[in-house]
């Protein structure tokens, strides 16, 4: 098991360009042809960069615009690019957040004190966030610190880099983009409609707020004073944004892991004589921080629900034709291989990729030639064909072409690595609404 999963990542890493040519990036962009909805999204992704870049008041000029230089330089070298790229969004809402610091007070809207509290007794009939914070004990605080300030910070890491060893080709960029949007326009809704969070109406009541208050750790106190630290303490207080309760951008990123999780993943896991969903633990994160963002007093349960809605919609919006349609045709294939198992089939296809499946694949797909595909490149509107195979995973990293694995223990592979997905071809056609 662990050899075949250490040569699905050796086969992933041998993807990347190692190309420090700038001549070839250039070349990349001036034959690239921008879509109108690309025209949108890279214009509104300026106008957010130069307003930023504009508000940072420290560091000064001219080292407030060393970031956006060495962006431009690592756009330019094709080692550098294949990364920078997807994570534009990413890096966009890091320096939007940071700049929230630096908007002058008289410009900025009205503080909401009393709007969450009242919104959520009146759908809710009363005020979820004040009822769990009324049972408290120090089991309860260790519970909701280890994926509220823990694993929050870790999982879109580990997410991403299962995408990208058993996803299809592109599905790295896809989630790039849905998170680095969610957060982007988390945060600027908690700019335009700032909201206090529960913390300030059990320390402030419903008295009006203003710019000057400094945040508070809230329920993570006391995991500082748990573990005689002060981390939580220094990092809340400094916030650069104390009033952003609305949206909650903490399940707004659990709820794209899972989304995420689910869509590429899905399977059972088996325990004995029962089988188990994945899903159920993938929506049990999500739902295990949910209760955490309440109990630690950060958000209402309003604010979950906005967060989650937002990342949905996100990821729907920028959800490829290319991956749906490898998604779509390995489910497909899956249906096809009858008096197979399904698991052992798809291991099939890692194992040995220029092996034709009987079922699974049709004439026109077995005549394909095996390109070697790319990833993150500048030009992934092109109209290239990309083989049918998964991700291009060589038998020779496996050993040889005889060293074929039992279909028990190809089974008990594919449980480990949950269903890796076919790499049909991820090249979008220019002229599709979300073609980036």
């Amino acid at each position: 098991m662990l050899q075949q999963v250490y040569a699905a990542v050796v086969a992933a890493v041998s993807r990347l360009t190692l190309s420090t040519s700038p001549a070839e990036n250039l070349r990349k962009f001036r034959e690239y042809q921008l879509s109108r909805s690309e025209r949108l999204k890279y214009g509104f992704m300026l106008v957010v960069a130069l307003f930023a870049v504009t508000v940072i008041r420290e560091p000064p000029l001219p080292y407030k615009l060393l970031p956006p230089v060495l962006y431009t330089l690592a756009l330019l070298f094709p080692i550098t690019s294949q990364f920078v790229l997807p994570a534009s969004p990413i890096f966009l809402w890091l320096l939007l957040f940071y700049s929230c610091r630096f908007i002058p007070a008289s410009t900025r809207p009205h503080i909401w004190v009393s709007v969450l509290p009242t919104l959520e007794t009146i759908w809710y009939g009363a005020n979820i966030s004040d009822i769990l914070t009324r049972f408290g004990h120090p089991a309860l605080d260790i519970l909701a610190w280890i994926p509220y300030g823990v694993v929050h910070f870790v999982a879109p890491f580990v997410v991403a880099a299962f995408i990208f060893v058993y996803a299809p080709l592109g599905s790295v960029k896809w989630f790039g983009n849905v998170f680095g949007f969610t957060n982007l326009l988390g945060v600027l809704t908690q700019i335009a409609f700032p909201c206090a969070p529960p913390w300030y109406e059990l320390r402030e009541g419903l008295t009006p707020a203003n710019y000057g208050m400094r945040g508070s750790p809230a329920g993570l106190a006391r995991i500082d004073a748990l573990f005689k630290g002060h981390g939580y303490t220094l990092t809340f207080t400094g916030a650069p944004m104390v009033f952003g309760a609305f949206p909650s951008l903490h399940a707004a990123c659990a709820t794209i892991e899972s989304l995420f999780l689910s869509y590429f993943f899905p399977g059972t896991i088996r325990l004995g004589r029962f089988a188990i969903d994945k899903r159920v633990f993938y929506w049990g994160y999500s739902f295990w921080l949910y209760w955490c963002t309440m109990y630690l007093m950060h958000h209402y349960l309003i604010d979950l629900v906005a967060g989650g809605c937002l990342a949905t919609i996100c990821f729907y919006v920028f959800r490829t034709e290319s991956v749906r349609n490898a998604m779509e045709q390995r489910s497909a294939a899956m249906e096809r291989a009858e008096g197979h198992d399904t698991e052992s089939v798809v291991l099939d296809r890692i194992s040995h990729p220029h092996l034709v499946p009987s079922q699974s694949a049709s004439h026109e797909e077995k005549d394909k030639p095996p390109t070697r595909p790319t990833i993150f490149t500048l030009d992934e509107s092109d109209d290239v064909a990309t083989p049918d195979i998964v991700r291009a995973r060589s038998p020779h990293m496996l050993g040889s072409d005889s060293a074929v694995a039992s279909q028990s223990s190809r089974a008990a592979v594919g449980n480990a690595i949950s269903r890796p997905a076919s790499s049909t071809s991820n090249r979008v056609a220019p002229n599709h609404p979300i073609a980036d």
